[in-house]
């Protein structure tokens, strides 16, 4: 059993190595390892950390959970998101040198939402376990900043440790992912209480109560997997497509033919696509504008058999009055069999550095580009909308990260149209090769699936391409690093759920709750320290 006295009691460098190792452990607790229970050994230590300030002035004990929280988070986030420096190798001689500012300096500023975090726990820090839940609910607020300030970032929020078990993401229909945050962090912290001096029901009661939600909450997902029987959309005979191809071919102009070449045969495989209505293709599926280029459209049109339709991810130019360069869109289009454009969506939230430029003409002028190395960056749609597939219900384009934004995945009004139909990712992940990155995405893209109660399809260049249904279930997989497709119905979605309707109201009016169930606690541990005295 973790021992808190070492931890309370050592020196500040092997307290702040401590934290730091704790929270490059909790990574583990993420896919592809999956190994949630970790955060019961994690979370407690960093609790025990933050003890450690007890004796300090408020001030500098604000300071020292501040750093304990930034050191926790340092760890967590270099070690969690370390595969973002693959990206800068693709082309190295641009590039390269910008790889410590991804694998150093993004942790650096993330952890700092984690440090914050601990810092505003601290200021209703108790000996007793009031303590854990005011830490759940500081680093959920926290969490809840880090994915909507500076545009956001909410990779990997601590939620998704339990979202990793289909049976605990059950819950996401209801609490969406804040509730899921400080689910995951007050009961998998909730060991911290055990080694508190006070009566042993009051210590045991934390980690009782923590176990009996969770297991709650296991057997109403597991009720709801084995009960909920999801039916298929008539009619839809899908087919993904996931060509494997080389990050460092992709963009190129002079490959068009050979990147043609590759689609082209791999979506023929299999016996042709003789009775598929739909193929799908990845994000950024062409190194060119494909309206421009009259033999790409005739390959197009002679591959897709009379009804079959093409969605597939590509770039979209459109002129702009008075400008000599036309505003660039990373768009998802849709083609009939004539390969004439039928539909389109424009990509919302653009991926800053990657496909954009902070202050873009300033640093151009410096001789600096994005990842995409698309000159004046992609422009971006100014709000997302419903994209219409003939022979398919209306589909939410998510394109690339986009997904892992649950608060901007459903259109703000579809101006009285039905309900959506499934959630379409198209991603191009191979920019991070066979690393734990495309799993991480691939496991929140699902998660959107279950808030939602919308099936999900997902194509993307090297994977993980997948039919999901509305529950989260895999329905059918191409995995990381394979060529292929993947042939499958569309499930139906399920009826509107609890999240869907309402958003972030009932999580965060449980917290609020919570809150107020932590201050109760937290004055009477303050009282029983001063009965002691």
């Amino acid at each position: 059993m973790l021992n808190p006295v070492p931890l309370r009691q050592a020196p500040a460098r092997w307290r702040a190595l401590a934290a730091l190792l704790a929270g490059a452990l909790s990574a583990l607790a993420l896919p592809p390892f999956d190994l949630w229970p970790v955060l019961a050994l994690t979370l407690p230590a960093l609790v025990f950390l933050i003890d450690a300030s007890r004796a300090l002035p408020p001030r500098r004990a604000a300071l020292a959970a501040f750093t304990t929280g930034w050191l926790f988070g340092m760890g967590y986030f270099v070690a969690g998101l370390w595969w973002i420096g693959m990206a800068f190798l693709v082309q190295a001689d641009a590039f390269l040198w910008l790889m410590p500012f991804a694998v150093i300096g993004l942790p650096a500023y993330l952890a700092l939402y984690t440090g914050l975090g601990c810092a505003l726990a601290r200021l209703l820090w108790s000996p007793g376990p009031a303590r854990i839940l005011v830490l759940a609910l500081a680093l959920t607020l926290s969490e809840w900043l880090r994915g909507t300030l500076l545009t956001g970032f909410p990779w990997n929020d601590f939620g998704y440790a339990l979202a990793t078990d289909l049976r605990f993401a059950q819950a996401a229909s209801v609490i969406g992912m804040p509730g899921l945050c400080a689910l995951t962090l007050a009961a998998l912290a909730s060991p911290a209480a055990l080694f508190d001096p006070m009566p042993a029901a009051r210590r045991y009661g934390p980690l009782i109560l923590a176990v009996a939600v969770l297991a709650g909450l296991w057997g109403w997902g597991q009720y709801r997997l084995a009960s909920t029987e999801i039916g298929t959309v008539p009619g839809a005979r899908l087919r993904l497509m996931q060509p494997d191809l080389a990050q460092d071919q992709k963009f190129r102009y002079d490959a068009r033919r050979t990147v043609m070449d590759r689609y082209i045969e791999t979506s023929e495989s299999q016996g042709g696509l003789a009775g598929v209505t739909h193929l799908f293709w990845p994000e950024s599926a062409f190194p060119f504008f494909v309206d421009r280029e009259p033999e790409a459209l005739s390959r197009l049109a002679a591959l897709l058999p009379p009804g079959t339709v093409l969605v597939t991810g590509a770039a979209r130019a459109e002129p702009v009055a008075g400008r000599a360069r036309p505003d660039v869109f990373n768009s998802l289009r849709v083609f009939d069999s004539t390969a004439t454009a039928v539909g389109n969506a424009d990509k919302v939230h653009l991926v800053p550095f990657g496909e954009y430029l902070p202050f873009q003409e300033t640093l151009e002028t410096l001789g600096l580009e994005a990842l995409t190395r698309q000159r004046g960056g992609f422009a971006s749609a100014r709000e997302r909308s419903l994209l219409a597939i003939p022979g398919l219900p209306p589909a939410v384009p998510l394109i690339c990260y986009e997904a892992i934004f649950p608060d901007e995945i459903m259109p703000a009004a579809t101006g009285g149209a039905a309900r959506p139909g499934f959630l379409l990712n198209v991603s191009n992940d191979a920019w991070f090769g066979l690393t734990p990155g495309p799993y991480q995405h691939f496991e929140q893209a699902r998660l959107r699936a279950v808030e939602q109660g919308l099936p999900l399809i997902r194509v993307t260049n090297n994977g993980i391409s997948a039919i999901v249904d509305p529950l989260g279930r895999i329905i059918g997989m191409l995995p990381l690093g394979a060529r292929g497709v993947l042939d499958g119905a569309l499930p139906e979605a399920l009826p509107t759920t609890i999240y869907a309707s309402y958003g972030n109201k009932i999580p965060w009016i449980l917290l609020f709750c919570a809150a107020m169930v932590a201050f109760m606690l937290h004055r009477r541990d303050m009282h029983a320290v001063i009965d002691r005295r």
